[in-house]
């Protein structure tokens, strides 16, 4: 059972999913409960909300850094200033976390500093060397531009779900890493993984 006095804040259900499985591989991980916001104006609306519910000792928020990550950051800590917390300038490149009262944490995909969603965090969770990955870029670089229905933006976004395609029983994100089709011990997961339980693990007892 998900403690709900530790809780993840994520932009929608693709998030939940790949958190949840991501969680479920890894050893020790502290329970936490994972809200789909259903996008992100969501979920920026409702930081105040969440930072501010009384049995609440840690709250971390997950966000694509989209293609600016300096304004993903500004949008998220304006918020979060708003309630009194102090932010720094900007995110720490192995995860924020805030030593507040919650204890607040902020991971921007994938990696805290560079542009780029779920899916490029995900991407990198394939094997090294897998014989598959190069054929399904190779794939999806391949289509004529007149006949793709995907923009530039999201290429790695089709290139990912190629290789999904290929696998024994075609899955989601989150069921790759559950089937270990994907590797959760690689650098940008493990420290992922670390961010998490920083966040979660003996987070201070809320008093409001």
């Amino acid at each position: 059972m998900a403690n709900n006095d530790r809780v993840l804040l994520v932009e929608g259900q693709n998030d939940k999913h790949v958190i949840r499985h991501f969680r479920n591989r890894h050893q020790a991980m502290p329970e936490f409960c994972i809200q789909d916001k259903g996008g992100i104006e969501e979920l920026l609306e409702d930081i105040g909300l969440e930072i501010l519910a009384p049995n609440h000792k840690a709250v971390g928020i997950l966000v694509d850094a989209n293609d600016d990550l300096n304004a993903r950051w500004d949008a998220v800590a304006t918020r979060l200033r708003e309630e009194n917390i102090e932010m720094p300038s900007s995110p720490d490149p192995t995860g924020t976390i805030i030593d507040s009262n919650p204890r607040v944490g902020i991971w921007l995909m994938p990696d805290n500093e560079s542009p780029g969603e779920l899916e490029n965090f995900v991407a990198e969770m394939i094997p090294q060397n897998d014989p598959i990955w190069p054929r399904s870029t190779n794939y999806i670089d391949s289509i004529p531009e007149k006949d793709r229905k995907f923009t530039a933006k999201k290429r790695l976004r089709a290139q990912l779900h190629a290789w999904l395609a290929t696998r024994e029983d075609p899955r989601q994100m989150g069921l790759a890493i559950s089937t270990q089709d994907l590797c959760v011990d690689g650098t940008l997961s493990t420290a992922f993984a670390k961010w998490l339980r920083q966040l979660f693990e003996q987070a201070p007892v809320a008093s409001k």
